[in-house]
């Protein structure tokens, strides 16, 4: 039930209610309807046993058929005296026939001789015992009637309770439903935007003003936090490229030691991880508040991905590995060549760092818009990494501190949106990566 939507726990739980008040409802009435026409049967049954009595003959009405009443006089011993209408035998039994001698009696049972149940009154009357009993057929079926009435009046009662509760949740969860549609499309980096509150005020609106003072909290964190990455980020470039140019001239100055070299080595590698740590930070710090500026141009991919390959073709062949390009020379691409190839340069990096085999450069145009396909033949991303692969700071659950930060898909994902276009994980075999653009044409 949990699992249901709102509405339909709401419009399940009016139909419950409407169908208890209406058996509630229809108990009542059915018991009430019975108990009167009991009673209607006792006064008749009443009057035809005092007559008896007071006759000391018997006689049925008129208007009876033999099988639906009979009356009936009997001896102490259970013999019929005289008898009117149905039920040729005696009515009562012996245990029947000692009550009645003390005091008045009323049975409800089933009687030879008359359809249906029969309700019997019987009482002593001068040394005999005097009976009456009648069918309870026209009560049963008026019973019956109201039954199906109820059955048939109560279902589309349920139906139109139903629809009726359908249509009040749903207004009384139109208010909800704005503020849903107004959320999806809030956002941190944008106007202050605030969610639609109903005019009552009661718990809903309510609800929205706890949910507007909670994006405040949130627009106020974010900005803090993308005020301190921007400077703090462009604070760190200047104190770095001074170590980097110390350590520089430290290593020229002559010779060393073996294991002082090696310190300064090690230094040198870590200001070139500090200076672009703090060129990832600035780049997305720069994404985030006013989207990344680039300067879109016609560009031939092939062009593009022959560059990439040449970038890192010395250090793939160290490692032992290849760079190929496929792409048609009629792929072209409309991107800032600097971004583009900042984010060419981190997937194949990624690829060098984290894959193995042969990496691919593939370019193609579909559906007017150009796709790059980075792929190496590893084991590729780990099962952690799908669904949050793009985000910050984001890395493999084995990944070894000296293989990065976690920024180089974040950069490229803020890339390809700052161009119109999208970057996704691709599944299968190795680690795959596809940057789409809106595509370019030569002027």
């Amino acid at each position: 039930m949990s699992a249901l939507p709102i509405r339909a726990r709401l419009t399940a739980a009016f139909a419950i209610a409407t169908a208890l008040v209406l058996a509630g409802a229809a108990l009542f009435v059915h018991e009430r309807l019975r108990a009167e026409l009991d009673e209607s049967v006792d006064r008749q049954l009443r009057v035809r046993v005092d007559t008896l009595v007071q006759r000391g003959a018997v006689a049925a009405s008129p208007t009876d058929e033999p099988e639906e009443a009979f009356t009936q006089l009997l001896a102490p011993d259970g013999r019929v005296v005289a008898a009117a209408g149905g039920a040729p035998r005696p009515a009562l039994s012996s245990h029947e026939r000692r009550r009645a001698a003390a005091g008045a009696i009323v049975v409800e049972r089933r009687v030879a001789g008359v359809d249906g149940t029969t309700r019997l009154r019987a009482q002593p009357a001068s040394g005999m015992i005097a009976v009456a009993g009648r069918s309870l057929d026209d009560r049963d079926e008026t019973l019956a009637s109201l039954r199906a009435s109820f059955l048939v009046g109560g279902s589309l009662a349920i139906l139109a309770a139903s629809l009726l509760g359908y249509a009040l949740a749903t207004a009384g969860l139109a208010p909800v439903e704005r503020m849903r549609r107004r959320a999806a499309q809030v956002s941190l980096r944008g106007e202050q935007e605030l969610l639609p509150l109903p005019a009552a005020r009661d718990e809903i609106r309510r609800l929205g003003e706890t949910l507007n003072e909670m994006l405040d909290r949130l627009r106020r964190s974010f900005e803090r936090e993308r005020r301190f990455v921007a400077d703090a980020s462009h604070e760190l470039r200047t104190p770095v490229a001074v170590i980097k140019t110390e350590l520089e001239v430290a290593l020229r100055s002559g010779d060393h030691a073996p294991p002082v070299r090696d310190a300064l080595v090690a230094a040198l590698q870590e200001c070139d991880h500090l200076a672009q740590l703090a060129e990832d930070l600035l780049v997305l710090a720069r994404a985030s508040e006013e989207g990344l500026p680039v300067r879109p141009e016609p560009l031939r991919a092939r062009d593009e991905l022959e560059r990439t390959r040449e970038r890192f073709g010395d250090r793939a062949a160290h490692l032992s590995r290849a760079i190929e390009v496929r792409a048609d020379d009629g792929t072209l691409l409309h991107a800032d060549p600097q971004r583009l190839r900042q984010a060419l340069g981190n997937l194949v990096d990624n690829a060098l760092r984290h894959g193995e085999g042969t990496i691919r450069l593939d370019a193609r145009t579909v559906n007017g818009a150009s796709e790059i396909d980075v792929r190496d033949e590893g084991p590729g991303f780990a099962p952690d990494l799908y669904g949050r692969a793009f985000e910050r700071f984001t890395r493999g659950a084995d990944a070894r501190p000296e293989r990065g930060a976690g920024l180089g898909l974040a950069i490229v994902q803020a890339i390809a949106q700052a161009h119109g276009g999208s970057a996704e994980m691709l599944p299968g075999p190795g680690a795959a990566v596809r940057i789409r653009l809106p595509q370019g044409r030569l002027i």
